[in-house]
């Protein structure tokens, strides 16, 4: 089954959604994304059946009101994109600016949709206001209408009638977590650079991030955290504590694409941890991470090595 993705986003999950989602055991009753961005994971859950429900979070609010209209009004979303594909021809770069200029000041999502999928590496970026400022891909004009409306249409049959959505602040989001759910987070990446990150409208402090896991671990919560990695030879970010106990596996996510663009040839590697009581009810090594041991990750457990 192709697995619709309607948001274009870097940083995006896609690539190992595939092994995150064999970890999701199979009475999970909510799956929940505090840092939602595209929902890779998610909507590949749903395709596969894995999670009863969905709820989908992100500080980003028009991003998630993007994604209401994704599940309740795909047809006329679809329509908007279509309007403004077509309003672009002949013009784009100076349509794209009117876009981004008028998204900045009413935040509509169906302008954010067009201006992801212009920009250049499908990148979100925002200046120190807060506003969206990324320059467009010369090269494309962003998918053409009708494959839009196709990866609008089928991630809202997906997700409709089992999804819900809030934009609050991620510890809001986790409050109520019960023991059958699983907490996927991908918080904002770390390590790539020192001053503010212009991908993220807020980040996440590493200590702010391990009392969050502290008080999961502590309620028996099952948690996977995307969070550290590495390309080629360069590690990215802190690894969490020893002391949360948490299963290390890393994933290969195949060639670095900024690598690819400056002619090197560089492997991107993440780094997923599970949490105690995730690893406990699995009971097991999924079948897909035993078959690419040696090959496509290894494993490790901090706090037991």
């Amino acid at each position: 089954m192709s697995v619709p993705h309607p948001i274009p986003y870097q940083g995006s999950k896609r690539w190992i959604a595939g092994t995150i989602v064999s970890c999701l055991p199979e009475d999970t009753a909510t799956l929940i994304e505090p840092f939602a961005g595209s929902a890779a994971v998610s909507i590949l859950a749903a395709c596969r059946n894995k999670a009863a429900r969905i709820h989908l979070n992100d500080i980003n609010k028009p991003l998630m009101d993007l994604w209401r209209r994704i599940i309740s009004e795909p047809e006329s979303l679809a329509d908007d994109y279509e309007r403004l594909w077509f309003e672009q021809l002949g013009k784009e770069r100076s349509y794209y600016d009117k876009v981004r200029k008028e998204f900045n000041k009413t935040k509509r999502p169906e302008l954010l949709l067009y201006l992801l999928a212009r920009c250049v590496k499908a990148a979100v970026r925002y200046n120190a206001k807060g506003e969206f400022n990324n320059s467009p891909d010369k090269r494309r004009k962003g998918a053409r209408p009708e494959n839009m409306r196709k990866r609008i249409l089928g991630a809202s049959n997906i997700l409709r009638g089992k999804t819900s959505i809030s934009s609050d602040d991620y510890l809001e989001s986790i409050r109520f977590v019960k023991r059958q759910d699983l907490v996927y987070m991908d918080p904002p990446y770390q390590g790539v650079c020192r001053n503010r990150d212009s991908r993220y409208l807020k980040g996440v402090p590493y200590t702010q991030l391990v009392r969050s896991l502290e008080m999961l671990n502590t309620t028996g919560t099952s948690f996977i955290l995307s969070y550290d990695g590495r390309t080629g030879d360069k590690e990215h970010g802190r690894t969490p504590p020893q002391s949360l106990e948490l299963t290390h596996i890393e994933v290969d996510a195949g060639p670095s694409s900024q690598g690819t663009l400056l002619g090197r040839n560089v492997r991107t590697v993440e780094s997923l941890y599970l949490s105690p009581s995730l690893v406990s009810r699995l009971g097991t090594v999924p079948e897909v991470l035993r078959a690419s041991r040696g090959h496509q990750l290894e494993m490790g457990f901090l706090g037991h090595e």
